[in-house]
């Protein structure tokens, strides 16, 4: 059984989880849209996810998962899960630390072989 993450010690309900991940979302396609041209990637917002495609084929997915209340990006044959923490006000990858736009600046510059930040 994997250890319970740091971060969503009180588990979110679902009305707060949304509003949390509303957010959230909101704040890193904005990010994404601003960052399109210099990182030759393309976002598109399909059904509540998030869909980031690069020049060469690869596609990322960023998408909430309400039942179990974390955001999922799927990148680089890997799936990230992420928590919310009341502490940094994000959405936060446990096993490093990396709250959500700043992960996603590092798995976007890791596929696009250049540096990209997301502000």
């Amino acid at each position: 059984m994997p250890a319970a993450s740091p971060y969503n010690v009180a588990m979110l309900d679902e009305v707060q989880f949304r509003k949390h991940a509303d957010q959230a979302f909101a704040d890193l396609k904005k990010s994404l849209f601003e960052a399109e041209d210099d990182a030759n990637i393309e976002v598109e917002d399909q059904s509540g996810a998030l869909h980031i495609s690069f020049e060469d084929g690869a596609r990322f997915v960023v998408s909430p998962n309400a039942p179990v209340r974390q955001i999922w990006i799927s990148a680089l044959t890997t799936s990230f899960k992420l928590d919310w923490s009341d502490a940094e006000k994000d959405f936060v990858l446990a096993k490093s630390g990396e709250r959500l736009k700043p992960l996603m600046g590092r798995l976007i510059s890791q596929q696009a072989g250049e540096t990209v930040e997301l502000k």
